[in-house]
C-alpha cells in the first residue's frame, strides 16, 4: 500500500520535473529568454535535470521492489 502511493507521487513530481525542461531550449526560453543557442546547463536547469534523474531512478527501484513484494 505505501509502496503504492509513494510510486504514484514519484510518477507525478517525474512527469512535472520533464515538462519543465523544454526540448531542445533552456528554462530561459520557457519565460521568454532566447533559447536559439546551444550551451550547457547551469544553475537551476543543472538541478532540475540531476533531480529528474534522481526521481527517475527512485521511480524505477520502488516499481521493482512494489512488483517484488
Amino acid at each position: 500500500m505505501i509502496l503504492n502511493i509513494i510510486e504514484i507521487v514519484l510518477a507525478v513530481l517525474l512527469i512535472v520535473g520533464i515538462l519543465l525542461q523544454a526540448r531542445g531550449s533552456g528554462l530561459g526560453a520557457a519565460f521568454g529568454g532566447d533559447g536559439n543557442v546551444y550551451r550547457t546547463r547551469r544553475g537551476i536547469e543543472k538541478r532540475l535535470h540531476i533531480a529528474t534523474v534522481i526521481i527517475a531512478i527512485g521511480f524505477f527501484a520502488v516499481a521493482l521492489a512494489n512488483s517484488i513484494f
